[in-house]
């Protein structure tokens, strides 16, 4: 029987070298010459930290780009509204998350079966695993899992005949 997997991670390797870059332009741009300024990334957090709110939102577009460049797609991160300040310092940490929580999952499932496709999904861990007769009907469970409003970035794995 045909079945994928859906997972939602970030591949770890991009993400360094979408800081390392990230990094490497702010050294060599002239907004930010003699200025406390860097990013740095710790297991899956990202934290941008500058002398001012102003800066640290600098740091935060030059950090989305390196990103959208590496293909790493960003509607997956937690982060807050503004930067905290602390001492001389605003810092900025965003959180990536890896894995699909429950709520999501089961909205996952739901909206593959209010859709009345021929297919089964079923939460295990932190994937959920879709199963049906026709590899075509897989395909359609993909379609509109793209078209849908799931605010984490999902990835299909695992595809089997």
């Amino acid at each position: 029987m045909p079945s994928f997997d859906i997972a939602s991670e970030v591949d770890k390797v991009e993400l360094k070298n979408a800081v390392d870059n990230a990094n490497r332009e702010v050294t060599t741009r002239f907004d930010f010459r003699n200025v406390e300024a860097r990013i740095e990334l710790k297991d899956l957090t990202v934290t941008l930290t500058s002398e001012s709110e102003f800066q640290v939102r600098q740091l935060q577009d030059i950090f989305n780009s390196h990103c959208a460049k590496r293909n790493i797609d960003l509607a997956g991160t937690e982060m807050p509204d503004e930067p905290i300040h602390s001492g001389k310092l605003h810092s900025l940490p965003i959180t990536f998350k890896q894995g699909i929580e429950q709520p999501v999952a089961k909205k996952i499932v739901k909206l593959l079966k209010d859709q009345k496709l021929k297919v089964q999904a079923s939460i295990q861990g932190d994937k959920v695993r879709v199963t049906g007769k026709k590899r075509d009907d897989l395909q359609q469970a993909i379609a509109v899992l793209k078209q849908s409003d799931i605010e984490q970035p999902l990835q299909f794995e695992n595809f089997r005949d």
